[in-house]
């Protein structure tokens, strides 16, 4: 090659140097120049199923249809509590507002002996469910009340009984009497979106019955509420911020079709009044809980048989579990009890729940939202990572005894061996009394061993109102060993009349 081809090929190659050269620093100057901004016309992958899927804004949202439609069947409810003189022990029986602090002890320092609990009144709201009258509430509402009266939207009022409550859930089933009385119609919270609109109707602070908007703000929240009155607590709360203020407890959650999603039930307030974030329960263990109490007079409570963190893992769990688990990938098995229904299936200590009967569970409250709809008995499948592998098995789900029997009652009542109901309030009027449960047929059992006859209204165990066929199975059921005292009344009979019933043979 001579000279001057040498020189040529030297001078492209610098110029081809160069010219790369320029563009990368051309280039690196660009990227540093456009940090942090956005690309026109570039999608990123989250926007993927949006644009081009009819999500343009619409035509503003009227409320009104569901509005009108919903207000007739969302019910005030009063609730009145008499004064009464109770031991100490039975005292103890409600919570202590101070037990966090000093122990539920704490007014045995200061000696024993009886107490006088003033006559308090209280009011909520509540919902209609059917045309006869079955009104879903909180338990919370109704709870200790010794005189319920219902107003509707139409200004109408009707004295109400209790069927049964469900501290769990923090749901109760109430009754008044009537008939083709407006109801909501259920949705389907599954179905509830993050940023959907909703309406919260309720009877806050005394006011007639109200309306306020919001939207989904999170599902599946778990804020300890419920466990201050039961040990099992459920909490799946679809949270919203549509207004709600004491009084809105027990009223109805609806989306824009007027279709009932949630029980108003708790707010998040350092006040005590509304401040940005509002608490419901999901209609469809509503619709499980209020089934059950109609059907057997408590709830078929269903478990898996595992242990778990309800909420989010404490940094000690995290720091446990190490690397292999992600939190929000499913459910992470803490325990596995012996005999439970997942022990039997074959799921382990650190398999990590992903899906009930195909459902994706993220968290604690999903996968208890999923259970809740199931009772004893019930066959689900369930889906677990074991060693970064997926698997399904088949189990049947158990109650709390450790068996798949439907549970009516604490079993008590069978020993009793009558047949019972909550007094209608009708009856309840006539006889001056503000509930109670009826002796309806007397069997072989513990009644007949009494001097008590059929027709008998039960209002009262050792000085403790009965109102419902719930409350007597409580009351009886923390007796049992004992003897107690059974009061009433004879309906057109003013007299009160008392029978020893003795337990001590009920273990």
């Amino acid at each position: 090659m001579d000279l001057k081809l040498k020189n040529i090929l030297a001078v492209v190659a610098i110029s081809a140097s160069t010219a790369v050269l320029s563009v990368w620093g051309y280039g690196r100057i660009l990227a540093h120049q456009t940090a942090g901004v956005q690309e026109a016309g570039k999608v990123p992958a989250n926007y993927a199923g949006f644009y081009g899927n009819n999500n343009a804004p619409g035509p503003a949202v009227d409320f009104t249809p569901a509005a009108t439609t919903a207000t007739p069947a969302v019910v005030h409810i009063k609730t009145k509590t008499k004064a009464r003189q109770v031991s100490n022990s039975q005292s103890q029986q409600r919570r202590n507002p101070f037990s966090d602090l000093f122990g539920d002890d704490f007014g045995d320092f200061f000696g024993g002996g009886p107490r006088m609990i003033p006559q308090q009144q209280a009011s909520g709201s509540g919902v209609l469910i059917t045309d006869d009258g079955y009104i879903v509430t909180n338990n919370h509402v109704v709870d200790g009340a010794d005189e319920l009266n219902v107003t509707l939207a139409n200004k109408k009022t009707y004295k109400a009984t209790v069927v049964g409550t469900d501290p769990s859930s923090d749901l109760a089933v109430i009754k008044i009497e009537g008939k083709g009385l407006p109801y909501l119609v259920y949705g389907n919270s599954d179905e509830a979106k993050l940023g959907q609109w909703v309406l919260a109707i309720g009877y806050p602070l005394n006011l007639d019955v109200t309306v306020t908007a919001g939207i989904v703000s999170a599902k599946s929240r778990s804020i300890g509420i419920n466990d201050r009155q039961s040990n099992s607590a459920i909490e799946s709360f679809i949270q919203t911020d549509a207004a709600v203020n004491p009084g809105n407890s027990g009223g109805a959650l609806i989306n824009t079709n007027g279709e009932l999603i949630g029980i108003n039930s708790a707010i998040a307030s350092p006040t005590g009044s509304y401040a940005g974030y509002s608490y419901a329960i999901p209609v469809n263990i509503v619709k499980k809980v209020v089934t059950d109490i109609v059907k057997f007079g408590t709830v078929q409570r269903a478990f898996i048989g595992i242990q778990y963190a309800k909420d989010n893992l404490t940094e000690d769990q995290k720091k446990e579990l190490g690397a292999g688990y992600k939190e929000g990938e499913g459910v992470y098995v803490l325990d596995v009890p012996a005999d439970g229904a997942a022990a039997v299936a074959g799921v382990k200590k650190g398999d990590i729940v992903t899906r009930v009967n195909g459902t994706a569970v993220t968290s604690g409250p999903e996968l208890q939202e999923q259970i809740t709809r199931f009772k004893p008995g019930d066959k689900i499948s369930l889906t677990y990572v074991r060693g970064g592998k997926e698997s399904t098995v088949s189990l049947t789900l158990k109650n709390k005894a450790g068996n798949t029997e439907v549970v009516k009652t604490t079993g008590i009542l069978e020993k009793l061996g009558a047949e019972l109901a909550a007094v209608d309030s009708k009856t309840a009027a006539a006889n001056q009394i503000s509930g109670g449960v009826i002796v309806k047929k007397i069997g072989e059992g513990l009644l007949k061993r009494t001097r008590m006859q059929e027709g008998f209204i039960i209002t009262s165990v050792n000085d403790q109102e009965v109102k419902s066929v719930s409350d007597l199975d409580k009351i009886l059921s923390v007796n049992k060993g004992r003897k107690v005292k059974i009061e009433g009344v004879y309906p057109g009979f003013e007299s009160t009349y008392p029978y020893p019933l003795d337990l001590s043979d009920v273990d």
